[in-house]
């Protein structure tokens, strides 16, 4: 049976991972997939001075951290009987800026009650949550080091990756600190699902071998740039069978940023189940009292263009969506028993 496994390590009594369900714009759909999604068009890789897997490793390394993070779980009964019990997971992720952030994956860190940092040289310091984003997976962390021990890593453009192209991954899978793999682009424009049931559009496959504990690291092309934050694997065994998923650094920068602005992010939300079609995204399901209900829309439509440009697939909706904010308007166009419409919606903040 194909598991789809976020990658946090927990530590307790041999426990294991539960993976939720997740969903496309509406939460609630009762599979956990990875979906591939055709694409009409790329962006050429931007030109760069590409290093030996060494090389990235040497320029990063100082950069990595691993992440430690202590809280407590309810019993389930005998022999807990009812208590609770801590557990501790660990994760890793990287220096974002000298201020001393540090991005990792939300699932780290959920229900943190301690968070420490452990750097390249074994000293660890504690940690406080600044942010976390389940719509993305991604989460902020700032960590009370000194100035000499924060290297940020740069985040590099993910819209610029090309399939084949050389990708880094470091971490601490099973508490194995700065171990590093290797491996290639396996594919782009994947969509991941994330903690709370939504899609996260324009997710990187790669081979190189990522498992439990590399939640949250960097995966870097060979120009030492952040493209990716590692965060599932689909695995038959459990393991690292080389199809593993990160995070694109273009979401990630977005996400950061307003973390570390305001410690929240607001997702726009149109409130529909979605699917391909023929020539545009069709409407598998619209949510009672959404905006798209509002606006008149059914299960069954198919939208062909979103704000005046042309969507042809999911990933392409859901980007447009992401682009607006809660409370913007935007024209959607659509067709219903071969007749084509217009609306125009108000886009709501997405429910948690």
């Amino acid at each position: 049976m194909r598991r789809i496994i976020p990658l946090a390590l927990v530590a307790l009594a041999s426990a294991a991972l539960a993976v939720g369900a997740f969903a496309l714009i509406s939460p609630g759909d009762s599979k956990t997939v990875v979906r591939q999604v055709a694409v009409t068009g790329s962006q050429p890789a931007a030109e760069s001075s590409d290093m030996s897997v060494t090389g990235v490793y040497n320029q990063v390394r100082q950069g990595v951290v691993e992440i430690a993070v202590k809280s407590t779980a309810s019993g389930g009964g005998f022999p807990f009987d009812g208590g609770s019990q801590t557990q501790q997971a660990l994760g890793s992720g990287f220096v974002y800026d000298t201020a001393g952030h540090v991005v990792t994956n939300q699932h780290v860190v959920d229900g943190a009650q301690q968070i420490s940092v452990r750097f390249w040289n074994g000293a660890t310091y504690r940690a406080t949550l600044v942010g976390s984003d389940p719509s993305t997976d991604i989460a902020v962390i700032k960590v009370a080091a000194p100035a000499s021990m924060l290297h940020p890593i740069s985040l590099g453009d993910s819209a610029a990756a090309q399939v084949g192209q050389g990708v880094v991954a470091i971490g601490s899978p099973f508490g194995l600190e700065e171990t590093v793999t290797a491996g290639i682009v396996s594919a782009l424009h994947r969509e991941m699902t994330a903690p709370n049931n939504f899609t996260i559009a324009d997710s990187i496959q790669t081979d190189a071998a990522i498992n439990h504990g590399n939640s949250g690291g960097p995966l870097l092309d060979l120009g030492g740039n952040v493209v990716g934050v590692n965060a599932q694997i689909e695995s038959d065994s459990g393991g690292s069978d080389g199809v593993g998923f990160a995070i694109p650094s273009n979401t990630v920068r977005s996400i950061a940023t307003q973390l570390v602005g305001s410690g929240s992010v607001r997702h726009a939300y149109l409130g529909v189940g979605i699917s391909t079609a023929a020539n545009g995204v069709k409407l598998t399901e619209v949510r009672p009292g959404t905006p798209a209900a509002k606006a008149g829309l059914h299960a069954g439509d198919v939208i062909t263009v979103v704000g005046g440009l042309q969507v042809h697939d999911p990933t392409a909706l859901s980007t447009a969506i992401d682009a607006k904010k809660p409370g913007d308007s935007v024209t959607l166009t659509y067709t219903r028993n071969g007749q084509t419409h217009t609306a125009t919606v108000t886009l709501a903040e997405r429910p948690a």
